[in-house]
């Protein structure tokens, strides 16, 4: 027993003193480097080098993906921003975007339609009134995660009250309570002479409730055509703008996650973002890598069932998130980062479910060959005969840079069917797309620019019949002869 005990104590002390006789630890191989651990992976403790390495890459890849969670919100922000910063308005004034230039911000805008839109902070305004008036106007209410709040079709009076706010009771008014503290207020004129639109606009009366007995003119400016941005920037004031937005807005419950996954990159809510350089680093790279995934998961995603045009088709359905951004069981993450990386606003008349109403949009990001459409290029389009617009149909050209109307010298980016265009003998229509006009065409021509991709929308206005049953289908863009 003596020697026993003996043994065994010079066992013991061995293994104190000794650590070569510890088990030898093991490196494995991965897609983002060498991992180490002090014995085999499933006995080891990873190596501090290792701890740096997943931390660090545990942060990259949450900064990817709250960039895609990131999209709708941030270009809201950064539009807001143009609109109080670039153009000096304040809280519930209205800028009206007459002409091609002053859309050039605007994601995927209509080339022939005017905008007048307003920015409100209720949480410096208090309850807010909005009147839409007796005149040929149409307007929408929506948060700044791009959910409308209310349609404001008919005429009177709204009102609206910050989150968590108690609802004011106004005689004759419809209350809604807003979903975030800045409202984003859309303006549709329905009228076709632009006497008409401009009267129509001076009568929308945007005020606080506090000032309902006495409410001073609504301001509306015209966009004098300056430069300004409407799309997400690049690089880290992406996730600056996050950052100023996500400090300003209630957090939602189905968005506790992601906060949690800033806060290691510095982005915490009641805290100012001041990243040190290891954060910085990190997020301006993610950056990168989120867009770069934005643009496959927008462009080219076959994961996206409801992007589904026909069989075979280049064309996809461009709207793939529902209004209100939710599926039965999840979220429209990937949806709407598609959606809103290339646009703004969704609603219900986007996404024509009933022959003779609405609107569909088609998108093409490459032609018939499978090929990216590049602005070197030229390509044409036929559009068939009878084309199911029971209104009419148009197809406009966008930069892929900013996913705004096409930047040319012509200010050209868009063809419809209410223009006077060049017809066949069996009725159908050649539209070209080029950097030079084919000879002859040039009423039936978009220019794009060399060196610049871009995409195109088809629009059907009030569709009919034959495209719900796809007894019409709109043919791929075709790479012209040469």
């Amino acid at each position: 027993m003596k020697t026993y005990l003996i043994l065994t104590a010079v066992i013991a002390a061995s293994l104190v003193l000794s650590p070569t006789l510890h088990a030898q630890g093991e490196t494995i191989d991965t897609r983002i480097g060498k991992l180490s651990f002090t014995h085999d992976f499933a006995n080891g403790y990873p190596s501090k080098e290792t701890v740096k390495l997943l931390f660090d890459e545990m942060d990259f890849q949450r900064a990817c993906q709250v960039y895609i969670w990131g999209i709708p919100i941030v270009a809201f922000a950064e539009w807001q921003h143009a609109h109080e910063e670039t153009f000096g308005l304040k809280s519930g004034e209205i800028l009206y975007y007459p002409t091609y230039g002053s859309k050039l911000g605007l994601l995927t805008a209509n080339a022939t339609t005017p905008y007048a839109l307003s920015f409100i902070r209720l949480e410096d305004t208090g309850p807010i009134v909005v009147h839409i008036p007796e005149a040929e106007v149409r307007g929408a209410m929506h948060n700044m995660w791009q959910v409308a709040i209310a349609p404001m079709i008919e005429p009177g009076k709204y009102v609206f009250h910050a989150p968590g706010t108690e609802a004011p009771k106004v005689e004759g008014a419809k209350v809604f309570e807003a979903t975030t503290n800045s409202v984003f207020f859309g303006i549709r004129l329905m009228a076709t002479d632009e006497k008409t639109r401009k009267e129509a606009l001076s009568q929308i009366e945007i005020y606080p409730l506090s000032k309902m007995d006495n409410p001073e003119d609504t301001r509306v400016v015209v966009n004098d055509e300056r430069k300004w941005q409407g799309w997400q920037p690049r690089g880290l004031a992406y996730f600056e703008r996050l950052a100023d937005i996500l400090g300003r807005e209630p957090v939602e419950e189905r968005d506790r996650f992601f906060h949690a996954m800033l806060k290691p990159l510095g982005i915490e809510k009641g805290k100012p973002f001041e990243p040190n350089e290891r954060q910085k680093e990190i997020l301006t790279e993610a950056a990168l890598v989120g867009e770069a995934m934005a643009k496959a998961n927008d462009f080219y995603n076959p994961r996206l069932e409801q992007s589904h045009y026909h069989e075979g088709s280049a064309w996809e359905i461009a709207t793939v998130s529902p209004p209100d951004q939710r599926w039965e069981n999840h979220d429209a993450l990937d949806g709407r980062a598609a959606w809103f990386y290339e646009a703004v606003t969704n609603d219900p008349a986007m996404q024509s479910k009933t022959p003779g109403k609405d609107q569909i949009y088609l998108a093409a990001y490459f032609d018939a060959e499978k090929d990216w459409l590049d602005g070197a290029d030229s390509y044409v389009l036929r559009v068939p005969a009878k084309a199911p617009a029971a209104a009419f149909w148009s197809v406009t050209v966008y930069d892929v840079s900013t996913r705004c109307l096409i930047d040319n010298e012509q200010q050209i980016a868009d063809r419809s069917s209410r223009m006077d265009l060049l017809e066949n003998e069996d009725g159908s229509v050649d539209i070209y797309f080029g950097p030079t006009a084919p000879e002859g065409k040039e009423q039936n021509w978009v220019p794009t620019v060399p060196d610049r991709a871009w995409f195109t929308y088809f629009r059907f206005y009030s569709p009919t019949e034959a495209y719900f049953d796809r007894s019409w289908v709109l043919p791929d863009i075709e790479k012209a002869s040469r």
